[in-house]
């Protein structure tokens, strides 16, 4: 019979490894205000899951659905706007 052997100091032998890098952090960073309105959608969505939505509710999904492609499209074009080392495009 083999014993059971934990894996714990293996897997977390390089937990200081998996850490998220500032690289990392800052594209987070840029692409939380498109989190943030795809929750806000979300949101809006879950209220009308066990009723049928009513005109308010409609105007809300419709707002928070704008402010997500909004934020998406700004995004894209902040992403556009950044060059590439090297001249390339």
């Amino acid at each position: 019979m083999n014993p059971i052997v934990t894996v714990q100091d293996a897997v977390t032998a390089f937990a200081d490894f998996m850490e998220p890098t500032d690289a990392e952090l800052d594209a987070i960073e840029q692409e939380m205000p498109v989190i943030l309105a795809d929750v806000d959608l979300l949101d809006a969505h879950i209220v009308t899951l066990d009723r049928t939505p009513n005109e308010l509710d409609e105007r809300r999904i419709r707002r928070a659905r704008r402010r997500a492609l909004a934020a998406r499209v700004a995004l894209v074009n902040r992403a556009a706007g950044v060059r590439l080392p090297g001249g390339a495009a």
